[in-house]
């Protein structure tokens, strides 16, 4: 078993160095041709040591995406719509609020309902400029889908404040809003902007929740339940990528 490890060990640093694996002549001495020795590790031992380095980089590249730590000092502006500014709730129900005390630091209540993401750009610079967040929650594209407005202007608009928000400094994580219809699902654009741009993405809460009758105030909008069960999400979201 421990030489076939090691014969795999041996093939992924071939692999990563791009360059074949010969024997050295010496028994447990293996040389990856062409490195004049620099890469010659004599024994197991430094092949094990090797491969550890190896795989540690390799598990650090697929560790995922990260956000900056949160802290008692942060500000977190919680940007979109009526699902933001908690249509359907009180005030201290709403999910920024929820997130405020889940998180343990300031969380600002940027949702404006009835908003469509065009209007929502316009507004957005303003809001970094004024409270300068550590990150941004987006949450947008609801009223752009009940109005029937084109996909790609949606898609297009989201990736401007992602670009708007970055250049302010802010780590962005983007919420997947549901299409209107029997099912509840995200539209794809959601997850293709997530991947293209390196966004820390959740794309199912939203649809789960407007999927239960008992989290839901209508249609359209949760009621308390629903908006502490989105808001514990998040927070769950942002530990698990700080």
């Amino acid at each position: 078993m421990i030489s076939s490890m090691l014969r795999n060990e041996r093939r992924l640093y071939a692999v990563w160095s791009g360059l074949p694996l010969k024997h050295s002549g010496e028994r447990g001495s293996h040389v990856v041709a062409g490195l004049d020795g620099l890469h010659t590790c004599a024994g197991r031992a430094g092949w094990l040591a090797v491969c550890s380095l190896l795989l540690a980089w390799v598990a650090g590249c697929g560790s995922g995406l990260r956000l900056h730590p949160v802290t008692p000092e942060s500000v977190v502006l919680a940007f979109g719509d009526s699902l933001t500014s908690g249509v359907g709730a009180e005030e201290e129900a709403s999910c920024p609020a929820v997130l405020a005390h889940l998180l343990g630091c300031r969380v600002v209540n940027g949702g404006v309902a009835g908003e469509v993401t065009r209007e929502g750009l316009v507004r957005l610079p303003d809001l970094l400029q004024r409270h300068q967040p550590q990150m941004v929650i987006l949450c947008f594209g609801g009223n752009d889908m009940l109005r029937k407005l084109n996909d790609e202007e949606i898609a297009r608009n989201l990736r401007e404040m992602v670009r708007v928000a970055r250049q302010a400094g802010a780590d962005v994580v983007l919420l997947g809003v549901p299409q209107p219809g029997l099912l509840l699902r995200a539209p794809p654009f959601y997850r293709e902007i997530a991947e293209e741009l390196d966004l820390v993405y959740e794309g199912a809460i939203v649809s789960r929740i407007l999927s239960t009758p008992s989290q839901k105030s209508d249609l359209i909008h949760p009621n308390a339940s629903g908006y502490r069960h989105l808001a514990e999400r998040l927070a769950e979201v942002i530990r698990k990528h700080s």
